[in-house]
């Protein structure tokens, strides 16, 4: 089955109730059971709700795995990953992640007793100096946020598999249309749902995937004993929104190629962070690993000024200015301020998250009108 039928149908059947085409929303907390442990397959709607169950069988199927778990959010997808260390354990990170992967590690995790290394890993072998035989997981984003850092999964992955160590894979930026980190070796896909796979910023949820059965079993357990599950109203319109992925990410990315040159040769624009530039770090490896470059774009102004960016921020017409990403809107976003917020200061600037750094989600809207919006508002700035 090819994505763009995998997308409407995987996973999916008619609801053998009803026979309705599209899964219904099962509003319910509780199921009928003949006699004890003689049910349907649901008891109890934290541990598993139909609707909840169709969304997760067919984001695995997206991702090429076996499993599927959904959460309340992105953050308590990763929490539920972090769950299965314990005290003394370590974890590598790359050093440019999403501010709120870096709080929740810092600053939940940290204090229970696992430790973090945030290291470049545009280079997959810097991992190498960082293994001991306390390390445990791998955390990687690729591409990162906000500079936009292609890592390796695959090469990642080897040195994972060397040392028995997990690799889970945030593929919230590339979206399985685009790359399919459990084909490249990763053991565990994590997604925000809120961003692209639901996709219309009317959605706040997480979700995991993974292919072995133990690793499942394990993550299952912690979905049901923690509770950060999502609703079936949040499930619906997560499976709705995935139906159009396809279109959707095909336009994101056609426009996004459009605005990144448009960027690249402005005057008022000091570099472009986007990973469809040859120049761009391991532009090779994203050729290799992905099936496109995405809508994500970071740049930063010429001078530095602060108050400058903000200008520019405040003028738009199309693109809001707003937290989050991946809708079919436009947006607009201020990182050391707004989505790396809680990271410090020193981290920021040592990579590159500076006072002028703009991220754009460019949005599936008529290009030419997000050019001019652009235009519009650089002309406001000095």
């Amino acid at each position: 089955m090819r994505f763009g039928t995998k997308v409407i149908h995987a996973g999916i059947e008619p609801d053998s109730a009803t026979g309705a085409v599209m899964t219904p929303i099962y509003q319910t907390s509780t199921y009928h059971q003949e006699s004890p442990g003689k049910h349907k397959g649901f008891t109890y709607s934290r541990s598993s709700n139909p609707t909840r169950k169709v969304l997760e069988d067919n984001i695995a199927a997206l991702e090429n795995g076996k499993y599927g778990m959904c959460f309340g959010s992105g953050i308590a997808a990763i929490d539920a990953v972090l769950k299965l260390l314990k005290p003394g354990d370590e974890v590598i990170s790359t050093n440019d992640l999403y501010g709120g992967s870096y709080r929740l590690f810092v600053q939940i995790f940290e204090p229970l007793g696992i430790k973090f290394k945030f290291v470049s890993i545009i280079d997959a072998q810097t991992i190498e100096s960082s293994v001991s035989e306390k390390t445990k997981l791998i955390w990687v984003e690729t591409p990162t946020n906000p500079m936009m850092n292609v890592v390796d999964i695959e090469a990642v992955a080897k040195i994972s598999k060397k040392h028995q160590i997990l690799l889970a894979v945030d593929n919230t930026f590339a979206t399985p249309y685009l790359q399919n980190p459990l084909d490249l070796g990763a053991n565990i896909v994590m997604h925000s749902v809120t961003k692209y796979l639901g996709g219309h910023s009317d959605v706040v949820m997480g979700a995991l995937v993974c292919k072995e059965d133990e690793l499942a079993k394990r993550l299952y357990f912690i979905q049901n004993s923690s509770g950060a599950i999502c609703g079936p109203q949040d499930s619906f319109l997560a499976l709705r929104g995935i139906k159009t992925l396809h279109l959707r990410m095909q336009r994101h990315c056609e426009n996004g190629e459009k605005i990144a040159h448009y960027l690249v040769r402005h005057p008022k624009v000091n570099k472009v962070f986007w990973p469809g530039f040859k120049d761009h770090p391991n532009h090779g490896i994203a050729e290799r690993q992905m099936r496109g470059y995405g809508g994500m774009i970071s740049f930063d102004l010429v001078g530095d000024s602060k108050q400058e960016t903000f200008k520019l921020m405040s003028s738009f017409k199309v693109f809001s200015l707003a937290e989050s990403l991946g809708g079919v809107e436009s947006l607009i976003c201020h990182p050391a301020t707004m989505t790396h917020a809680s990271m410090p200061e020193v981290h920021r600037f040592k990579l590159g998250v500076t006072d002028s750094l703009i991220r754009l989600s460019v949005g599936i809207e008529d290009v030419n009108d997000l050019v001019d919006d652009l235009e519009q508002a650089f002309k406001l700035i000095s």
